[in-house]
C-alpha cells in the first residue's frame, strides 16, 4: 500500500519536498543577509525587503520548475550528438534565465508598489551577465536535482522494463520483463502476472505478494496483453483470466471476482460484457 500510495501522489510529494527545500535555503539567505549588515552597521533597508528578494526568487525558480521538467521529457540529452545538444541547453538555460529574471522582478515591483514604495532592479548588461552566471548554476543544479530523484525513485520502485526493449504498442508482444531494483536484475514471467492495477503513470503487476510498477498506461498493457490472456475488468485492474477463480454478482449490477490468490476485485458493468466474451 505503501508503494501505491507514493506512485500516485509521488508528484504531489517531489513538490512539497522542493517546496521546502527552496524555503529553508531562502529564508537562510534572507536572514544571513540581515545578520551581515547588522554585524558591519550598515543596515541600508528595512527588515523586510531581504525577504521579498529571496522569496521572489524562489517563486519564480518553482513557476519555472514545470516547464524545465518538461523540456528534459520532451528533449533529453543526447550524447551521440553532444554538440546539439549542448547549444540547446545553452539556449533553454538562456530561456530560463530571461524568464526567471522577468518574474522576479515584476513581484518585487508588485510587492514594494503594495508598501508605497519602488524597486529598481538596475537593468544593464553588467546586471543581466551577473544575474545569467547565477541562473547558469541554477538551471544545472536543478537539472542534476530532478535526474538524482528520477534516478532514486526507479531504484526503490523497482522500475519495469521490456526484456525484448520494445516500446509499448499494441502490435507487440511482452513474454517477460526485466526489473531493477536496488542494484539488483531480475527477470519476471508475464504468465505469471495475476492481475494489473493502474497507479498514476504506472500499471503494477501483482505476483502473488509482489508488486512490478511499469511505466505504462493499462488501456494500452491491457490490450497489448489481451493474447495472453489478460482481460481489462475494471477501468484501474485487469485479470489473469487463468486466475480467476470465482465470480460474484453484486445487486449493484457489477460482480466480485475472486483470484487463485485469495484477491477480490471488482469487475465493473462496463467491462462485464468484454470479460465474458474473453472468458469464452
Amino acid at each position: 500500500m505503501n508503494l501505491q500510495h507514493f506512485q500516485r501522489f509521488q508528484s504531489i510529494y517531489a513538490s512539497v519536498l522542493l517546496c521546502a527545500y527552496v524555503l529553508i535555503n531562502n529564508t537562510v539567505n534572507a536572514t544571513t543577509q540581515i545578520m551581515e549588515a547588522q554585524r558591519e552597521g550598515a543596515l541600508t533597508f528595512s527588515m523586510w525587503e531581504p525577504f521579498v528578494w529571496e522569496y521572489s526568487s524562489a517563486l519564480s525558480a518553482l513557476l519555472i520548475f514545470p516547464i524545465l521538467i518538461w523540456f528534459l521529457r520532451h528533449l533529453p540529452f543526447n550524447w551521440q550528438n553532444i554538440t546539439t545538444s549542448l547549444g540547446r541547453y545553452f539556449g533553454a538555460s538562456i530561456i530560463f534565465s530571461v524568464l526567471h529574471v522577468g518574474i522576479m522582478v515584476g513581484v518585487r515591483k508588485f510587492i514594494y508598489l503594495l508598501n508605497d514604495g519602488s524597486y529598481n532592479f538596475g537593468l544593464s548588461w553588467f546586471e543581466l551577465i551577473y544575474e545569467y552566471q547565477k541562473d547558469a548554476i541554477s538551471f544545472v543544479f536543478f537539472i542534476v536535482l530532478i535526474k538524482v530523484y528520477q534516478y532514486v525513485v526507479q531504484q526503490l520502485l523497482g522500475e519495469a522494463s521490456s526484456i525484448e526493449e520494445s516500446e509499448l504498442q499494441t502490435t507487440s508482444t511482452i513474454n517477460r520483463l526485466l526489473v531493477k531494483k536496488l542494484g539488483k536484475e531480475f527477470i519476471i514471467k508475464i504468465e505469471d502476472v495475476d492481475w494489473l492495477e493502474s497507479s498514476g503513470n504506472y500499471v503494477n503487476l501483482h505476483i502473488g505478494s509482489r508488486i512490478y510498477p511499469l511505466r505504462a498506461t493499462l488501456t494500452a498493457l491491457s490490450k497489448q496483453l489481451e493474447v495472453q490472456g489478460f482481460c481489462r475488468i475494471h477501468r484501474s485492474h485487469g485479470v489473469k483470466l487463468d486466475k480467476v477463480e470465482s465470480i460474484t454478482p453484486l445487486p449493484s449490477g457489477d460482480s466480485e471476482i475472486k483470484l487463485t490468490t485469495g484477491k477480490v476485485l471488482n469487475l465493473s458493468r462496463r467491462y462485464k460484457e468484454q470479460f465474458k466474451l474473453q472468458l469464452k
